[in-house]
């Protein structure tokens, strides 16, 4: 006789304190070089000071913060258990994550509209969180591909390159806007998808990586050598920047800005807050619609694919075009990202689309947990703000950047948010599965 689909054997105290006491000492090992040193000027020179109370406060709220979170875990649980056990429901629902996930998604979303508005005075902190959502954009992506999919991508990098080039040459050398070439160079992307996707995705695992990562250094290489076409080593200069429905960010003058036609005192300021909201809004119909599309057949289809190709292919499903489904959107999506890039930085080079791009992303899906949008942003924040909080120990960043990485996989093997819950769940009568 097989168990309750829905039983729950909740965490003993002593087991959420050992839980919470592992979360402090990762944290204070992490905290170490992030927090407790840091370099002041003595006489003009650099000596490394301690500060171990700020270290000790870290940790302590990395416990608390733990503790409490695994018990709201465990209670909405719990909770939840009982109520689909008093229901007797035979089939349920679950729209996505728990409701305590749901709710921060709510929250971080609220935050992140709010945030240009209470850092207004501070443009480091608006544009680091620009660069978070890009990230978070790559990283969902991506997601697609191997989160969903189950397909092992090194070199989704180039879809990054393909789109910022193809926004970079559509508008300086024809002159479209960026709205115009937005969904244009998104097709383009999709267009180098279908062109690599088609003949390996017949492949599998380690092949499929290798053909991956290779593709992406083919495009690095092109890039860097196609002198006419993409300006080689030198880039893409005088990128235009967005416009806010024509008004250019720029000091009044003889053509309409934004300052002007609002009443306003010219500020740079204006055009970064503008393009956080862009890439914001980007990254929320992006998450809208890889979400709807999981609930469809063929979202349904891409999760089969990754448990059991075997068996897929022995009901009938055409598992080259399923995969080569996600493939494409996930390349579409990188495209997209790399559009936003272009046209913030208004200049671009081979150098910025390297392997460690794509190291990094892979980074971001699978320590989020392969499958999970929220994990995809928790793992952003992680991989964007460590190497800004490491800044006074520029030469040892990527130590400790490796470190981190391996601290978590140690501490969380399945990612941060590894635990996905079905989108359907099928209970017989009594209960029972």
């Amino acid at each position: 006789m097989s168990a309750p689909v829905y039983a729950h054997e909740a965490p003993t105290a002593a087991e959420r304190v050992k839980d919470a006491l592992a979360v402090a000492f990762v944290a204070l090992l992490l905290g170490i070089p992030m927090i407790g040193l840091t370099t002041v000027d003595q006489g003009g020179s650099l000596v490394v000071a301690t500060r171990w109370s700020w270290l000790a406060a870290f940790a302590a709220a990395c416990f608390v913060g733990r503790l409490v979170l695994r018990f709201s875990l465990d209670t909405l649980t719990r909770r939840r258990t009982a109520r689909q056990r008093a229901a007797g429901a035979k089939t349920v629902k679950i729209a996505g994550a728990s409701r305590l996930v749901s709710t921060i998604g709510w929250v971080a979303v609220a935050f992140s509209l709010l945030l240009p508005i209470v850092f207004s005075d501070n443009r480091y902190v608006v544009d680091t969180a620009t660069t978070v959502l890009i990230y978070v954009m790559l990283g969902w992506g991506l997601n697609v591909v191997v989160g969903l999919a189950g397909l092992l991508d090194l070199g989704h990098v180039a879809f990054y390159a393909v789109g910022a080039y193809a926004y970079a040459l559509l508008s300086t050398q024809f002159g479209w806007g960026f709205w115009t070439a937005l969904p244009v160079a998104a097709l383009i992307s999709a267009a180098f998808g279908v062109v690599l996707g088609w003949p390996s995705l017949r492949l599998r695992g380690d092949y499929l990586a290798i053909v991956t990562l290779g593709f992406g250094e083919i495009i690095r290489v092109v890039l860097n050598n196609w002198t006419s076409l993409s300006g080689g080593p030198n880039g893409v200069t005088s990128i235009p920047r967005p416009t806010f429905f024509g008004l250019a960010f720029k000091p009044p003058g003889d053509t309409p800005t934004f300052a002007g036609f609002f009443g306003l005192d010219f500020s740079p300021g204006h055009r970064i807050v503008f393009l956080y909201y862009v890439i914001l809004v980007l990254c929320l119909l992006t998450n809208v619609f890889v979400t709807r599309l999981r609930k469809l057949p063929v979202g349904r289809a891409w999760e089969a694919v990754r448990e059991d190709e075997i068996a897929c292919k022995a009901l009938g499903m055409n598992v080259t075009n399923v995969k080569l489904s996600a493939f494409v959107l996930g390349a579409m999506l990188g495209g997209v990202a790399g559009v936003f890039f272009a046209a913030r930085q208004g200049f671009i080079s081979p150098e910025s689309f390297t392997f460690n791009e794509s190291a990094i992303i892979l980074a971001i899906v699978v320590l989020g947990g392969m499958g999970s949008q929220l994990g995809v942003v928790l793992a952003s924040l992680v991989l964007v703000l460590l190497p800004e909080l490491g800044r006074d120990f520029a030469e040892y960043r990527m130590l400790l950047f490796g470190t981190a990485m391996i601290l978590i996989m140690i501490w969380r093997p399945g990612g941060i948010l590894s635990k996905r819950e079905p989108t359907l769940r099928h209970v017989k009568d009594g209960g029972r599965a």
